[in-house]
């Protein structure tokens, strides 16, 4: 579930419910703003729906992006520096909330003093989800995520065509560099992530990606290896999943849509693929 104040529903009550109609299926926000609650109040949600689902929290977490949410809700829209030192922070406050004991913290942006966190999470260590385009929130996800979502980076606060030219394949290739340095040994335990913009099943490839090539602001030849977008057949777009894992070692791919036709889409996708 994203974390915004638009048309989709809110984040914590449909995870949970998502949770609770399901029996395997893990469950996490891509991403809670760490702008909008408090981490202790978070940490506490995170924890209780973790407790109710039986450990299959994921702690997706970011620093915030789209410039409407704080337009619309006059949150302050700090500089982007404030922004992702704060999300850095509330990461630390989280764990603290999660771990044995009571919890004190004393940072720029937060104070927490004897705090006992309760409920505790079923896991012992919830799995973080830490995504970005710009080499310090990578970083900061290379060392404290186990999950790292490799994005384009929105300096606009939109999505726009400079936020899809940022997601190209040499600047993804660039940005796992970035990953694996910040990572160092714990490298090999990572998750890496990838969130599509466009997954469209197709007997034309070339003629949807010569359509498509322009709203991306990309040449048509580089949508073939661009991270962001499957199109093809089932065949073509598990090919080219594959060619990723191989390329950025990306197991964790997202698929977006809240009308369920993409989802239904890509099932065969997920069918074909599972296990492998």
């Amino acid at each position: 579930m994203p974390d915004h104040f638009g048309e989709q529903l809110a984040p914590v009550p449909a995870l949970m419910a998502a949770a609770t109609a399901t029996t395997e299926l893990k469950v996490g926000a891509l991403v809670f703003d760490n702008d909008y609650k408090h981490p202790v109040v978070l940490a506490k949600e995170l924890a209780t729906i973790d407790v109710l689902s039986g450990g299959r929290l994921e702690v997706g977490i970011g620093a915030g992006w789209m410039q409407t949410d704080y337009d619309q809700s006059g949150i302050p829209m700090d500089p982007p520096g404030v922004r992702v030192s704060r999300m850095e922070e509330g990461i630390a406050v989280i764990k603290g909330c999660f771990a044995t004991g009571p919890y004190s913290f004393t940072g720029e942006h937060y104070t927490i003093t004897g705090y006992e966190g309760l409920p505790k999470p079923v896991q012992a260590s919830p799995p973080f989800l830490i995504g970005g385009g710009a080499k310090r929130v990578l970083s900061i996800a290379g060392r404290e995520a186990q999950i790292v979502g490799i994005n384009p980076s929105i300096h606009s606060g939109q999505a726009d065509a400079a936020a899809a030219q940022n997601g190209a394949a040499d600047e993804t290739d660039k940005k796992l560099g970035w990953v694996k340095e910040a990572a160092g040994d714990r490298y090999a335990d990572l998750e890496i992530n990838l969130l599509q913009f466009a997954a469209i099943v197709t007997d034309d490839r070339k003629g949807t990606a010569e359509m498509m090539a322009p709203l991306f602001g990309l040449p048509v030849d580089q949508l073939d290896t661009y991270p962001h977008a499957c199109i093809g057949t089932i065949e073509e777009i598990a090919e080219s999943l594959e060619a990723r894992r191989q390329r950025w070692d990306a197991s964790y791919i997202v698929f977006q849509g809240f009308d369920g036709t993409t989802m239904e889409a890509m099932a065969p996708v997920v069918a074909k693929l599972r296990g492998t």
